[in-house]
């Protein structure tokens, strides 16, 4: 038996009935403009980085530009 509780058989007989409800048939998926909106942003992953990258970049480009100024 394996930890989480579904044996061989277990599995097996769901997967039966599984494929005798066949519950991908009767999905219907959003309906609501805010469900669709919600549902639009599964795949999205962050980004934010990127963004904070690219100011890190600028600022140290900045710091750079400006201690070169004062060290003159």
């Amino acid at each position: 038996m394996e930890t989480n509780g579904w044996t061989p058989e277990r599995r097996a007989r769901q997967s039966v009935m599984i494929q005798q409800w066949q519950p991908w048939k009767k999905s219907t998926g959003p309906m609501t403009k805010e469900g669709k909106a919600k549902v639009a942003q599964n795949g999205y992953k962050g980004g934010t980085w990127r963004l904070i990258r690219d100011l890190a970049r600028a600022l140290r480009e900045q710091q750079r530009a400006t201690d070169s100024c004062v060290d003159r």
